[in-house]
């Protein structure tokens, strides 16, 4: 058995235990194996155990991958990391799903270029719920700001390219399992705040990654963003 499959298979037991404990389906939640400073033969080794969802925290680290596994054609390419206006014209044709949509100013790039395209990008938005300044996405972890969010939420479910499918998160960088959990609780209350407010469906939470998945799992997460606890330490 090599590193990554059983690497894998605690990730999936510590899913389904974590499912289990409050009655969720573990196949509800996808695992996006975070591939950022891994090689691409490191993704098809990880491929070949099953997996099909990777995600990259940079624009040019997935380009320079992606030729090398394009005989893999039912990979599905995840953004996942912050996004940078003059990189937002490469994104649609070459990831399938956005993870870290977090300023109207990117939505509107993305959805022209997605317009190019003549696909529509399936987006998460990137909320800020934790209060940390270092945090990207729209910043929310004062429940009074989430009406006039909606507003803007709402321009971007205007937008004819872009589709939004549910809410993204990261949780602070703490041992207090406490401020974590708060954090996801707070992301999937926000969900149902703009279900209610906007009158749609948004299925999917991405949160949760290798310190705190189980946590995520156990708070609704149905995407979970899971680097080291795959692949092992980042290479430089």
């Amino acid at each position: 058995m090599t590193d990554y499959e059983s690497n894998l298979k605690v990730v999936q037991h510590r899913i389904n235990e974590a499912a289990g404990r409050r009655g969720r389906d573990p196949g509800a939640v996808s695992v996006v194996a975070i591939s950022k400073t891994q090689p691409a033969q490191a993704v098809r080794e990880v491929y070949a155990l099953g997996l099909r969802d990777f995600g990259e925290n940079r624009v040019f680290e997935g380009l320079e991958k992606q030729p090398e596994l394009q005989d893999l054609g039912d990979l599905r390419w995840h953004m996942v990391g912050h996004i940078q206006s003059r990189k937002a014209s490469e994104i649609p044709a070459h990831f399938h799903i956005v993870h870290s949509l977090d300023r109207l100013k990117i939505a509107r790039r993305l959805n022209k270029h997605a317009g190019e395209q003549e696909k529509k990008l399936p987006v998460l938005l990137e909320c800020n719920v934790s209060g940390e300044a270092s945090k990207y996405g729209w910043e929310l972890s004062d429940q009074q700001a989430w009406q006039p969010a909606a507003g803007q939420f709402r321009s971007i479910l205007e937008m004819e390219h872009v589709e939004i499918r549910g809410l993204m998160t990261m949780a602070p960088w703490v041992e207090d399992e406490k401020i974590i959990r708060d954090t996801f609780i707070k992301l999937r209350n926000l969900r149902d705040f703009m279900q209610e407010s906007l009158g749609v469906s948004w299925p999917e939470l991405s949160m949760g990654m290798t310190d705190d998945y189980e946590i995520a799992v156990e708070e609704g997460a149905t995407m979970l963003r899971i680097g080291r606890a795959i692949f092992g330490e980042r290479r430089a």
